[in-house]
């Protein structure tokens, strides 16, 4: 079993990742007001010394650790080595991510510090955001200087602040300003805070202050501790977790991740990247996926090229174990070329026109954050041109060689098993959670935009059903759920309205004779032989005609999917990459 501490935006997210193994494993944290939904966790409240904690781990048979409390959470991260030592255990500290150290803060090494800092710098007015616990530490700087610190409206925090002697009318609450409002208010000469990441909204703390041209003054997070007796993994999202974890104790997750190509170009292009700037040859090389966390790739080198060889984990996938390679050369600017074995784009529709290489949007940007130097990199797949046969892109219009793609990535392969008993779960917490209605959505980037539909419905209400469409109306009719609104982008749309209630491409593609068979039915005449992506729809339909064709995709959606909830009322919300919604009319 696995054992996290959490209670922070780190924890959380570490509890979504484990969930999705079907496993159950144990989330710790110190007191019990955070609001964190477990499908398969066990929630544990309260602190815990080290003798305890190996108890615990004992009697739970605790094989793993995950640490993703807060990064100034010294002495739990110390006792967490201490326990990983004791009972030999590895473990993963889920960190942060971090901007870099820019020059215009004031970077300070400890609280002593940064008041000697404060001093030096004729601050007289502060607006300190590094929290209730920190008020004592600072006692040197506010007991002779005006100071205002940020709380919690909590009554732990109120408390707190009594105890350390800090005057009560000088508090004010996250609840109620944010950074820039209490800026303009208290108007400071400078604000203090924790290096506490981009998670703990370090940015948006600085940018407020940059604009409201006032210094800021950074306490520098600490060193995580380290020991020889003890495993120690680092990661800083949720795609490194997950693949720690695989390595780590692999039975956890009955299917594992794998690569995508776009990462295993990007990883080949920065190690080609380094051999021809420093001679260096790693046999591994930190990548930056686009969520902005980093993973490490291992990479191999031949002659004039680096490479890696593609995993696809437990994912079905004819690319498994190929080899994509990427050479680089001076460049006065910065270029992408496809070489042997990838495929061309030969018709519109793409997000590059006929004559580029088949490599996506996501993964060139992927190489522009990772690689700042002006090269040339070349990207080579030499088994492209015969596994390309074997994919949907001759049908698509791609010729000659594989796509280099990936959104995320990283392939995440779910058994539909776990898959839809985490939907079933995920829908039980959201009944619980006593909303009147549940909102299901394909992912992220849907679910943010139907949010905006429903701002007064709690986080639980809104489920994630990938592509199993059925299956979840299905278990919100078992659960008599009443009202169900369904978010739906336009490319499981077509496909859900040709009746494909599981809209995985493994099962299913867009049928063109059948939404050529919708357009007429909205009135429209355009030629779509061309058409390779649904989205396109959205520019080619003249914009009067865009209520009437997504009104008719809506209509079909509906025939389909609303005789599987015949107790329960069916909204369904088209969506459109920017985020625009059609409703039924």
């Amino acid at each position: 079993m696995i054992l996290v501490f959490g209670g922070t935006t780190e924890g959380r997210e570490a509890a979504k990742v484990l969930d999705e193994s079907g496993a159950t494993y144990c989330y710790s944290t110190r007191s019990d007001t955070q609001d964190i939904q477990l499908v398969h966790g066990v929630h544990v409240t309260g602190a815990m010394e080290v003798p305890e904690m190996v108890t615990f781990c004992q009697k739970h048979n605790i094989r793993l650790i995950v640490d993703a409390a807060h990064p100034f959470a010294v002495n739990l991260h110390h006792n967490v080595i201490e326990l990983a030592g004791q009972i030999g255990v590895p473990v993963i500290r889920y960190d942060r991510i971090y901007p870099p150290h820019d020059e215009d803060l004031v970077w300070c090494k400890d609280y002593d510090d940064a008041i000697s800092q404060l001093k030096a710098h004729g601050v007289s007015r502060l607006l300190a955001l590094t929290g209730v616990n920190t008020i004592g530490k600072m006692q040197g700087y506010w007991h002779e200087h005006e100071c205002w610190f940020r709380i919690l409206s909590r009554d732990e925090s109120h408390a707190g602040a009594q105890k350390a002697g800090f005057p009560a009318d000088h508090l004010v609450y996250y609840e109620k300003d944010d950074t820039a409002s209490l800026i303009e208010r208290l108007q400071p000469q400078a604000i203090i805070t924790k290096e506490s990441g981009l998670s703990g909204g370090f940015t948006e703390k600085v940018n407020a202050a940059r604009q409201a041209g006032i210094r800021v003054f950074v306490v520098q997070r600490p060193e995580y501790p380290s020991a020889d007796h003890v495993t120690i993994k680092h990661v800083n999202g949720p795609h490194g977790l997950r693949r720690k974890v695989e390595r780590l104790l692999p039975e956890f997750y009955p299917l594992h991740s794998g690569l995508t190509t776009g990462t295993c170009a990007t990883a080949a292009a920065i190690a080609a990247t380094q051999r021809w700037l420093r001679g260096e040859e790693p046999k591994s090389v930190p990548v930056i996926l686009p969520d902005g966390e980093t993973i490490d790739v291992e990479v191999t080198y031949g002659d004039g090229y680096a490479a890696v060889f593609k995993e696809s984990g437990d994912d079905p996938d004819v690319t498994n174990g190929i080899e994509i390679r990427a050479t680089v050369e001076p460049c006065d600017h910065f270029e992408i070329l496809g070489g042997e074995g990838v495929g061309k784009f030969t018709v519109p529709g793409f997000d590059f026109p006929p004559g580029e290489p088949a490599i996506n949007k996501a993964p060139r940007q992927m190489l522009r954050d990772n690689i700042k130097e002006n090269v040339s990199i070349t990207i080579s797949v030499p088994q492209g041109a015969d596994i390309a046969r074997r994919t949907f892109n001759p049908r698509l219009g791609i010729e000659g060689g594989i796509s280099i793609i990936g959104v995320s990535g990283i392939v995440k392969p779910f058994s539909e098993e776990a898959f839809v008993a985490s939907i079933r779960k995920c829908m039980q917490v959201a009944q619980a959670s006593g909303s009147d209605r549940v909102v299901i959505n394909s992912g992220g980037k849907s679910e943010r935009f139907v949010k905006a539909q429903y701002p007064d419905l709690p986080q639980q209400a809104f489920v994630e059903y990938g592509n199993y469409i059925g299956e979840t109306l299905a278990i919100a009719h078992e659960l008599d759920i009443k009202n169900v609104t369904m978010g739906v982008m336009l490319g499981k749309a077509v496909k859900l309205a040709a009746g494909n209630l599981d809209t995985h491409s493994r099962h299913t593609t867009m049928d063109k004779d059948f939404v050529m068979g919708m357009l007429h039915e909205a009135g429209i005449d355009i030629d779509i032989s061309d058409l390779t992506l649904a989205r396109e729809l959205w520019d080619r339909i003249p914009q009067e005609k865009l209520q009437d064709f997504a009104t008719v995709v809506i209509n079909h959606c509906t025939h389909y999917c609303a005789p599987l909830l015949p107790n329960g009322n069916l909204t369904i919300l088209l969506i459109t990459d920017t985020g625009t919604i059609y409703k039924q009319q």
